[in-house]
């Protein structure tokens, strides 16, 4: 269990390692960069990265943005904090499933830092999915709802990327996920109950609990999909595949908002 004074340095630890926003040093004090307890403050960290883009989604619908200019406009400062963190992984972990006709391919093809077919339609793709999603939602709910939702599948989207993490051994010995640390089970077991606890207290709150329950499901499908999905093509996880896993499990949670609303 974290104390509390723990429980800030991790927050702190994981908004460095998820994002560009500065962080003091004095939280990596006698910090030796291992990420195996800190994963437990992903769903958290991911609320505080995601809320000053909630924000200005909210405030845009409620002065009557159009809505396709509210959520491009949020999602391109969401991208700017995160410094397009997960878009990055999600783009090369394409590139590498789709066109690596074998593991050693496609982790070679994954390590290339340029963009190709399959990269670039997932990029289009997941853009493009987020945006219709929120944007469906701005003229049926209250203003303030939508950015609760974004934040509940920020929240959720973190803990999955720590589920996948820790199902998968380190697919290259030495990747980045790898020289970071798998995470530890108490860590892993604490992500995922806050990254469902954010979304089910909002939806108990604020948003359609049914909608939220769903979304959840076939967040949590999508997921486990892509997570055997990946086992059977490389065996393990890589740091984009982990930073693809929350593309995958967000664009699902809001889709699914989007569809049950």
């Amino acid at each position: 269990m974290l104390s509390g004074r723990d429980l800030v340095n991790e927050t702190a630890r994981a908004i460095a390692f998820l994002s560009r926003i500065p962080v003091s040093d004095r939280h990596f004090a006698n910090h030796d960069g291992n990420l195996s307890k800190t994963v437990a403050a992903f769903p958290l960290a991911g609320l505080l990265i995601t809320l000053p883009a909630a924000l200005l989604l909210g405030i845009l619908a409620l002065a009557d943005a159009p809505p396709l200019v509210a959520v491009l406009t949020a999602l391109g400062l969401q991208m700017l904090v995160t410094g397009a963190l997960h878009e990055d992984g999600l783009t090369d972990t394409a590139d590498g499933l789709g066109g690596g006709r074998d593991r050693d391919r496609a982790l070679t093809i994954m390590k290339d830092s340029r963009i190709g077919t399959y990269g670039a339609l997932a990029l289009i793709l997941s853009v493009a999915l987020r945006t219709a999603a929120l944007a469906a939602l701005l003229p049926v709910w209250p203003a303030l709802a939508i950015p609760l939702a974004w934040l509940a599948s920020a929240a959720a989207s973190r803990a999955a990327m720590v589920w996948h993490w820790s199902s998968l051994p380190p697919a290259k010995a030495d990747g980045v996920a790898a020289s970071v640390g798998q995470p530890d089970p108490a860590s892993t077991r604490f992500a995922i109950g806050c990254g469902l606890t954010a979304p089910i207290l909002l939806g108990l709150l604020v948003l359609p609990f049914a909608a939220v329950f769903t979304s959840l499901i076939v967040s949590g499908v999508l997921t486990a999909g892509f997570t055997a999905y990946v086992r059977s093509k490389i065996r393990g996880h890589t740091g984009d595949t982990i930073g693809a896993t929350q593309q995958v499990a967000e664009i699902g949670f809001l889709a699914s908002l989007a569809i049950f609303l």
